[in-house]
């Protein structure tokens, strides 16, 4: 098996997902009081019907993020 990376907004609907890190500091301190946390599973579970913004569901929490802040988030899917 594989891991593959890639950013939180291209991730397709309902694709599982590992939170690796975050390339942007301001989002990610606001990602992780959300409880965003590195190594935790997180999928994208509805979409806008414009495309932004996006909800994700990580630790049971539906969060909603803009498409800009989701391209923060690097996340590793396993194939």
């Amino acid at each position: 098996m594989t891991d593959t990376s890639q950013t939180l907004d291209t991730l397709p609907l309902n694709q599982k997902a590992r939170i690796v890190e975050y390339t942007d500091d301001i989002v990610s301190q606001h990602l992780l009081e959300m409880g965003c946390l590195p190594g935790y599973e997180i999928y994208v579970n509805n979409i806008a019907p414009l495309g932004d913004p996006i909800s994700v569901v990580v630790s049971g929490t539906i969060i909603s993020l803009r498409k800009s802040d989701a391209a923060c988030v690097i996340v590793s899917i396993k194939n």
